[in-house]
């Protein structure tokens, strides 16, 4: 076994764990505003893009059965950078949206089981003093892909389209990126220290397999408190769910169909730089919050920070205003005040997984997570197709109330309870 410093790959390889899960999730939304397809279409097809984290628990068990995570690491980053390359060759096609669509499929399943592959690989390859270590930088170079991704890609096809037709702008934007992912798979495949314990493998049959992950799907389903957490775990973030689809192609749209006329450029500087920044921030202090009174006490704060700054958007979408510095505090608002509120999210599923069979039950949340998003996505275009900006943001404000309804009925105070015997 190879012994490396984690400095040489663990900020690359969470970095490049963030940049197609962006991609997939926000820059594909944008390019398809850009391209001309319409809200409600684009809504529908790239929330389906969420498809393959949502069902991620179900073939986590290939992962770890079949070859090392090493090379599933390497052949995952090989095959996203291909799908990238993929839709910049089919951009000028005819039939561009069934071929990147595809692309695009073939990159959020590449993505997921590159979070498995890696995320385990983390595991067996620090050991617990270091893992504890680099748990804050590994998050901070995700965060970093993010900005690259809705910011610093997003800049750069607003750049080119400055010079190009939208298609070409956006084709070599994905040629770019697919280079760099290429090399990304290039780094890992020499800089990856080869583990023993990655090679080998208990003998356990299929079947086997299968009937302890059953086993395991059913006990959590049977877990105490089972259907206020469900809700919770769907529910919680709805209004973000409806939002996150729309506000960049709010942005994107003229004045004169309701829209802000922001460049690519500019949505790339507001959005996805200025407003991940916010959620940055705002994730750090929900965590520093959260570490100094726990989540019973800090529940309502965030519920209160995740919901009330969506009125931004109604302000905005009321005024349309043309000030780009009022528009990147409203979003930056919007953004910090979700961070902040999302950390009691997290919080919970962590709660909830706890006792038996704690891993596994953390990914089903983390599916659910996935799928409250998916869902909601689904319809967001066509809600605002049909009753225009202003009304959308005005129901997606009311739908916070669920938002509310859920945080009081989550059993909170078992949870805890629970969580502290455990840990005693």
């Amino acid at each position: 076994m190879k012994s490396r410093n984690p400095w040489w790959w663990v900020p690359s390889l969470y970095t490049a764990e963030g940049i197609p899960y962006v991609i997939v999730m926000s820059v594909a939304t944008i390019m398809y505003g850009r391209l001309g397809l319409t809200n409600a279409q684009i809504a529908l097809y790239t929330s389906w893009l969420y498809l393959p984290w949502v069902i991620k628990p179900f073939w986590s068990p290939v992962v770890e059965l079949f070859g090392s995570k090493h090379r599933w690491i390497v052949a995952m980053q090989f095959l996203i950078g291909t799908s990238m390359a993929g839709v910049a060759f089919f951009l000028p096609g005819s039939h561009f949206v069934q071929s990147t669509l595809a692309f695009f499929w073939l990159m959020a399943f590449s993505s997921a089981t590159h979070d498995i592959a890696a995320d385990g690989y983390y595991l067996l390859a620090l050991d617990t003093r270091q893992q504890a270590f680099f748990v804050g930088i590994r998050s901070t170079f995700y965060r970093i892909a993010s900005i690259f991704g809705q910011g610093l890609l997003v800049m750069l096809a607003g750049t080119l389209e400055a010079r190009f037709q939208p298609v070409r702008a956006w084709m070599l934007t994905f040629i770019f990126i697919s280079v760099v992912f290429l090399l990304f798979a290039f780094w890992h495949a020499r800089m990856l220290p080869r583990q023993r314990s990655d090679v080998k493998r208990n003998v356990v049959s299929v079947h086997q397999v299968a009937r302890d992950f059953l086993s395991t799907f059913v006990s959590f389903f049977r877990k105490p408190a089972v259907i206020p957490a469900l809700l919770f775990m769907l529910l919680y973030r709805l209004p973000e769910a409806l939002l996150v689809k729309i506000c960049p192609l709010f942005m994107l749209d003229s004045p004169d169909h309701g829209g802000l006329g922001l460049t690519t450029g500019d949505l790339g500087m507001v959005q996805g730089t200025i407003g991940v920044v916010g959620l940055t921030l705002g994730g750090i202090l929900g965590g520093i919050a959260a570490e100094n009174g726990g989540l019973r006490r800090w529940l309502w704060p965030m519920v209160l920070a995740i919901t009330l700054p969506d009125v931004v958007y109604i302000v905005l979408s009321y005024y349309q205003p043309e000030n780009l510095i009022g528009i990147s505090a409203c979003v930056f608002v919007e953004q910090f005040g979700y961070g902040f509120g999302f950390t009691a999210y997290m919080l919970y599923l962590m709660l909830y997984a706890r006792g038996a069979n704690s891993t596994a039950h953390y990914s089903f949340c983390t599916g659910l997570m996935a799928l409250g998003m998916m869902l909601p996505g689904l319809v967001a275009g066509y809600l605002q197709e049909l009753v225009g900006y202003l009304n959308f943001f005005i129901i997606v404000t009311v739908l916070c109330l669920l938002t509310f309804l859920v945080a009081f009925l989550v059993p909170l105070d078992e949870e805890e309870e629970t969580a502290e015997v455990e840990e005693a």
